[in-house]
């Protein structure tokens, strides 16, 4: 096993029962009313945009590891153009080289998703 599938695996281990404490958390849903102050709900809503987080994480981890068998882990999605070993080390679930992440951040404000852009668009 290659030591970036086993850092990969490792990641994802953590990121589920990071999940699954956060099920956990989910699970007592405090009651609260318009106009009204409760820690509970705010600790609440932070856990379940934790959970998004989480998940968003998990989904990635996954994809990564399967490039990983397939044999194109490492390779740029939107330029093909191989993924620098030193942004793999600190992020390797990213699917995009600096460049192009940097193109996408740059596209969408907020840190939002980009969306495709059509030939309508352009």
């Amino acid at each position: 096993m290659t030591s970036r599938r086993k850092q990969l695996i490792a990641e994802l281990q953590e990121a589920e029962e990071e999940l699954q404490d956060l099920n956990g958390r989910l699970d007592d849903k405090p009651e609260f009313g318009f106009g009204e102050g409760n820690t509970g709900a705010y600790s609440w809503e932070m856990s379940l945009a934790r959970k998004e987080r989480v998940m968003t994480r998990i989904e990635a981890l996954e994809e990564a590891l399967t490039k990983v068998e397939k044999g194109s882990y490492g390779q740029c999605e939107r330029c093909g153009n191989q993924i620098d070993p030193e942004r793999l080390e600190i992020l390797p679930a990213t699917a995009l080289c600096v460049d192009c992440a940097q193109a996408e951040s740059a596209a969408t404000p907020f840190g939002g998703k980009a969306t495709p852009r059509t030939a309508a668009q352009s």
